[in-house]
């Protein structure tokens, strides 16, 4: 397998691994590496926005949420400084409003943890042509509700107050909303 990924890579490997989960980033890092990957890691936005800066990688993953902002701003860094950068973006919050936001700003793909290396690697490779499978469950209410309220939020630009106000709703309810995973 290392062989077939090591010839899909092309001339530049480097990849950079942005995400303040510390544990999880290393045993990413070291699982890209044996893939054939360059790897460079950041464990915040601002980090994150520094290497793409200086050292703007051909391939990025990147987590949504991270304590220091948002990782969509890592992204809009990568697509000014490299066009051409494959960029997944990870996230424990699945949700379809902040893909279509991560796709819109330039994210190659948007995979919801746990994802694993392969998962990633296949992501970080894909050509377009793959399409993946419709899914065997449809989304339950409370699913339908959060995806809502995801959707009004990135609409807001991530403003909690108008997203309130939006939805008719008290602030402190929405911020306790937001702070937790995605419904099944």
């Amino acid at each position: 397998m290392s062989e077939k990924v090591l010839q899909d890579l092309g001339p530049d490997p480097s990849l950079l691994l942005v995400d303040d989960d510390e544990p999880f980033l290393r045993r990413l890092a070291k699982a890209m590496e044996k893939r054939g990957f360059t790897v460079e890691t950041a464990g915040s936005v601002a980090a994150g926005r520094a290497i793409s800066t200086a050292r703007p990688p051909a391939y990025a993953v990147i987590d949504l949420r991270l304590q220091d902002g948002n990782g969509l701003d890592v992204v809009e860094v990568l697509r000014t400084k490299r066009p051409d950068c494959r960029v997944v973006v990870l996230t424990g919050y699945g949700a379809i409003a902040t893909a279509v936001a991560a796709v819109k700003i330039g994210a190659t793909d948007y995979l919801s943890k746990p994802a694993d290396a392969t998962d990633i690697t296949n992501a970080l490779l894909a050509t377009g042509d793959d399409l993946p499978p419709p899914p065997e469950n449809p989304m339950s209410a409370d699913r339908v509700r959060w995806e809502h309220i995801q959707r009004v939020y990135e609409l807001c630009d991530r403003n909690v107050s108008e997203t309130a106000r939006r939805l008719n709703m008290h602030r402190r309810t929405l911020q306790r909303i937001l702070a937790k995973r995605s419904p099944r």
